[in-house]
């Protein structure tokens, strides 16, 4: 999750909201590609979980993150919570479980996404190693339960924990047990937004298949192929989903406000501290009439906070969110950016990509993101598997990946960041089917194997 974002400016009208949204807009010859990762932190030996607190703890892990980078701590009440590369523009922060997160600076090519990943990826051994310390690239944690895993010591993570279970049944196991893997990507206008929207928003479920990597729950196969993606059908629905709305006439950034308006909101922070708002909406709040600040008017800072709590399948701040991938292995991470900016960082590829969507309506587009957990590529839209458009999306990316023409050192332009979904489709097989043949096969039944074989 994003750093809270600092400017107390008074909202004085809705048009300071769609303002800036509309400040996202960007000449394509400044369009970035930005990458956030998660992965589960675990103890070397006996493979536990790793509390915040204690000299092998994650807030030791920070602090020598802090030492190594020389990047500026994000404190909390006396904790360190994060860290943020003022000069790049990358940050590093905390999930509710400890999960620890990347977000990677807004780059250019996939090429710098994947040198920005591995120079982290390295950094993190160099500290966590010595503090016995691993990493795993799995969408949901396989063998904890919920009761076993430490909290972090952030203020919005309690108020949010108190109110999930009123809105959802798997909301703390979305918060405690889940990794993903997101890419950002601008738009030129609202135009554009609303078309790599729609395209992007309608095809999630592709993404969702070919990174499906949760099949365990507490040691055992759990009977989806991405259960972080089921989690997500039933964890808030008031801010989460497909979001049909989106694809009606007159879509916009004065519809997305008014959408977030009437989200519920988890908190306001004032200071370092949160006040709990959790279940009055932002329109309460911008008529001056939320009961714990009354008469009191949201800033800038709220609105941006308040953006960062909204959850469907793709995200609006001031540039576009893919949401609906699982953390998976170092080696596919930058498979991610590669696939949609191939999509939508091209305007004949983007331009196919809508055909492929368009004739879909609401209802056929939310029972596929209904079945992609479970059934992965035999998930069926119309008459045609996901398998098949998964193939073809790929091309697609392939080839607009390809027009971008960006050339690293060796030649090679950002398509080979797509091997890895190459080897998916080749096989026909996700990759949390390739985990269960290997659970009900070499490794007797047991996830420990994932401790080494999916691990950092």
């Amino acid at each position: 999750m994003a750093r809270d974002q600092i400017d107390m400016t008074p909202l004085q009208s809705r048009d300071e909201l769609v303002a800036w949204l509309e400040a996202g807009v960007k000449p394509k010859s400044e369009f970035r590609i930005g990458t956030e990762h998660e992965k589960t932190p675990f103890t070397l030996e006996g493979h536990n979980p790793v509390p915040y607190e204690g000299p092998r703890g994650i807030g030791a892990l920070l602090e020598g993150m802090k030492l190594l980078l020389g990047w500026e701590p994000i404190m909390e009440n006396g904790n360190i919570i994060g860290l943020h590369d003022v000069t790049g523009g990358g940050a590093i922060s905390l999930e509710p479980g400890g999960q620890f997160e990347l977000s990677g600076a807004p780059v250019e090519t996939v090429h710098q996404t994947a040198s920005e990943l591995m120079a982290h990826l390295a950094q993190v051994r160099e500290i966590a190693t010595p503090l016995g310390i691993g990493f795993l690239g799995l969408g949901m944690t396989p063998s904890w339960s919920r009761a076993q895993i430490p909290t972090m010591p952030k203020g919005r993570y309690r108020i949010m924990t108190n109110y999930m279970p009123k809105v959802g049944q798997y909301g703390l196991d979305m918060m405690y047990r889940t990794c993903t893997v997101q890419t950002n990507l601008d738009f030129c206008s609202e135009a554009d937004m609303v078309r790599k929207l729609r395209v992007s928003v309608a095809l999630q479920p592709v993404a969702t298949a070919l990174f499906a990597n949760s099949p365990f729950t507490e040691g055992k196969a759990n009977g989806y192929l991405s259960f972080r993606s089921e989690i997500w059908r039933d964890t808030d629905n008031a801010r989460a989903g497909m979001i049909p709305w989106a694809f009606e006439d007159g879509m916009g950034f004065e519809r997305w406000v008014d959408y977030a308006l009437d989200v519920p909101m988890y908190f306001v922070k004032r200071g370092d501290s949160y006040i709990d708002v959790a279940g009055s909406s932002f329109r309460k709040f911008f008529e001056g009439k939320n009961e714990k600040l009354a008469g009191e008017r949201p800033t800038l800072s709220d609105w941006a906070n308040h953006l960062s709590t909204i959850f469907p399948e793709v995200r609006l701040k001031r540039y576009l969110e893919m949401r609906g991938s699982d953390g998976v292995p170092w080696g596919q991470l930058p498979s991610l950016p590669a696939f949609w900016a191939g999509l939508l960082y091209d305007d004949d590829s983007m331009e196919a990509a809508w055909d492929i969507a368009k004739r879909w309506n609401a209802h056929e587009r939310q029972a596929l993101r209904d079945d992609v957990p479970k059934l992965g590529f035999k998930a069926k839209i119309g008459n045609r598997y996901l398998f098949e458009i998964a193939k073809e999306c790929l091309l697609l990316a392939h080839a607009g990946l390809r027009r971008r023409g960006h050339i690293d050192h060796l030649g090679r332009d950002e398509t080979h960041y797509l091997e890895p979904l190459d080897r998916i489709i080749e096989a026909g097989r996700t990759p949390a089917e390739n985990m269960l043949t290997k659970f009900n096969g070499v490794w007797g039944g047991s996830v420990e194997p994932v401790y080494q074989e999916y691990a950092f």
